[in-house]
């Protein structure tokens, strides 16, 4: 059975002494090294309390500094950014529906009457939100243009945590690739825009293209696996109205 030692026992015997004696001088040691080591912290800090000082100030400086050009800086010239970029939306916007679509993709990227295009945008105003967006703008406009080289550039550039934008930037540089006769550098950039998001419009949209694209390569197992994708989780697609179809097609294929 354990025994406990109460406070303030006196030690009877010999050996209790001796233990007494061993504990006390622990004890002191202990205390004696904490005394020692703050004595030479407050020495350390007595001698270099200027540097420290300096340094404090430093991320001061910076902290301070980071918040005031936020506020003061970064966030007005992302508005400044925004308005400036309105009206190469407003062409851009324009020629997605419109009839005279490369004179109003060439309007959104070079600009009118007096405004900025995506590219003044990008150059202007590279470091913002609205700069980044207008990398998408551009590089879309270059893709319905057919200048497939620029496109690639301008949309990988572009950055995104966006559901719809991510993807699609994604999915239209694996366009790009596709016209350029690269496709598989296509592939590559299909299957990303496809994992990139789980949605009803681009993941289908772009399991589609990575199987088509999969097909055109000879490699109908991975086709088929990313058509049955399709048809198990997006049935209510576009793509998956014809999909039994491209199964098909990729099962005779894969079991060639």
């Amino acid at each position: 059975m354990a025994t406990y030692k109460k406070r303030g026992h006196k030690p009877q015997t010999k050996e209790d002494k001796q233990t007494a004696i061993e504990e006390q001088s622990t004890t002191a040691g202990v205390f004696n090294t904490l005394d020692e080591t703050a004595s030479k912290t407050e020495e350390f800090v007595q001698k270099n309390q200027k540097y420290i000082f300096i340094i404090i100030g430093l991320v001061a400086v910076v902290v301070l500094g980071s918040l005031a050009y936020k506020e003061l800086v970064a966030k007005p010239k992302q508005v400044t950014a925004m308005n400036d970029m309105f009206q190469a939306q407003k062409y851009f916007n324009e020629a997605i529906n419109g009839a005279d679509n490369d004179s109003l993709y060439n309007l959104a990227l070079t600009g009118g009457e007096g405004k900025f295009g995506m590219l003044d945008i990008i150059d202007q105003y590279g470091g913002t939100d609205a700069g980044n967006l207008a990398n998408y703008y551009a590089g879309t406009a270059y893709l319905k243009m057919k200048d497939y080289q620029n496109a690639v550039t301008y949309l990988s550039n572009f950055e995104s945590d966006d559901e719809i934008l991510a993807p699609l930037a994604k999915g239209n540089i694996g366009d790009a690739f596709i016209q350029l006769n690269q496709p598989e550098d296509a592939l590559s950039y299909y299957e990303e825009a496809s994992n990139m998001r789980d949605n009803e419009y681009t993941t289908p949209m772009y399991l589609f293209k990575a199987g088509t694209t999969a097909m055109e390569l000879g490699q109908a197992k991975k086709a088929l696996k990313y058509f049955k994708r399709i048809k198990e989780e997006y049935p209510k697609s576009t793509e998956a109205g014809s999909i039994e179809v491209f199964i098909g097609k990729a099962q005779v294929l894969a079991n060639k």
